[in-house]
């Protein structure tokens, strides 16, 4: 087939241009013609936190990647729109994120499937953002008017799915491991690169830090008493796309800058099987989630998971076979690091079992079945 996806890609950086290429990539594999259709602008500069929205690695040559779409200009989208309709691609497919590109998204999908042959399908972040605004629920029903399918990467977005459509096909496919960093590296080899001690028990925050992904909990996890005990450290990795002071001077107010470490920067890819294989622990104490990037790598690099009863992460870490699932609360992420201090236990059977339901063919068979029932 001739599939093209809309969306975040190369010049772009982060998990979503990872996630569109990796998938791509795999569409490809099984003789697929595929492309991808980028931003020239993805968000104006006043609306992104971080310091830079762009790789600085040079650009993949698998596929083609053009940049076509501004996400702020009605102009473009019909222009965009009209291109990709003249090029009748079989399936154009589109990662919904957030409610502020349903107008982009949407009125380029009308222009395109009035060519009475593409079929439009969205794989679904979030229906429902994390960090919701006025206007959300409008937006989204925009959205949802002009795909023909969905593809939910958490049960709890299938479900919430129907709060705007329940005609429209729609499948549950877990997101596909990141097994875009490479091979595992040796342990002691991760730790001498990043100067970690071997002989702490070492905990890992990875990612961009925004507030719903709960730091803060997790810090205030650190400091209960009974951890005193252990040689327990915290390495939170990943840019600041929220207020960094507040997490500073918590972690200063509780007398806790020898055990928690910052590396506050945007991770490049090339870096990161450093953090993950270093790692005794990945810990993620969101307050609220759907399904998350940093799970799959940690699936791909084999490592124990921390996570919080919350969205679709209980689903994707099964508790005492892959990690623990405990409550978003301080006590209940320090009772499960304890146990991890005091038990050691071996999850990586677990994992590996675990791991082989998260293939990208897995995700590519799910978009095929809902093409097929339109």
């Amino acid at each position: 087939m001739k599939i093209t996806l809309i969306g975040t890609a190369y010049p772009y950086r982060g998990g979503l241009a990872l996630y569109n290429e990796r998938l791509m990539e795999e569409f490809q594999k099984q003789s697929n013609e595929v492309s991808i259709n980028t931003f020239t602008l993805q968000y104006p500069s006043f609306l992104f936190p971080g310091e830079t929205q762009f790789a600085t690695w040079e650009k993949p040559n698998k596929f083609p990647i053009k940049r076509t779409v501004n996400s702020i200009n009605p102009f473009n989208w019909i222009k965009t729109g009209r291109s990709i309709k003249k090029q009748r691609p079989d399936i154009v497919i589109i990662k919904y994120w957030l409610p502020f590109f349903s107008p982009c998204f949407s009125i380029m999908s009308k222009i395109i499937k009035s060519n009475h042959h593409t079929k439009v399908i969205t794989i679904v972040d979030n229906i429902i953002p994390h960090e919701k605004r006025r206007f959300d629920t409008t937006l989204t029903n925009m959205f949802v008017r002009n795909m023909d399918g969905f593809v939910a990467m958490s049960k709890s977005v299938f479900d919430e799915i129907t709060k705007f459509n329940v005609m429209k096909p729609r499948v549950l496919c877990p997101h596909p491991l990141f097994d875009n960093f490479g091979e595992s590296i040796k342990k002691e080899d991760a730790q001498k690169t990043l100067n970690l001690n071997p002989d702490d028990i070492n905990l890992l925050f990875f990612g961009l830090i925004r507030g719903y992904k709960g730091l803060d909990i997790l810090i205030e996890a650190m400091s209960d008493e009974r951890l005193k005990e252990f040689p327990v450290k915290l390495l939170v990795a990943g840019e600041f796309y929220d207020d960094s002071k507040r997490y500073y001077d918590r972690v200063k107010e509780l007398s806790l800058e020898e055990r928690i470490r910052f590396d506050a920067r945007f991770i490049p890819d090339s870096e990161v099987k450093n953090y993950f294989c270093a790692t005794d622990l990945v810990v993620q104490p969101y307050k609220s989630a759907t399904q998350s990037g940093v799970t799959q790598i940690g699936y791909h690099f084999e490592k124990p998971m921390l996570v919080t009863n919350v969205g679709g992460l209980a689903e994707i870490i099964p508790n005492k076979k892959v990690g623990y699932v405990v409550e978003p609360k301080a006590q209940s992420i320090a009772n499960a690091i304890i146990d991890f201090c005091i038990n050691r236990p071996d999850f990586s059977e677990g994992i590996k079992q675990e791991k082989k339901k998260y293939s990208w063919e897995n995700m590519t068979q799910a978009i095929e079945k809902i093409y097929k029932q339109l």
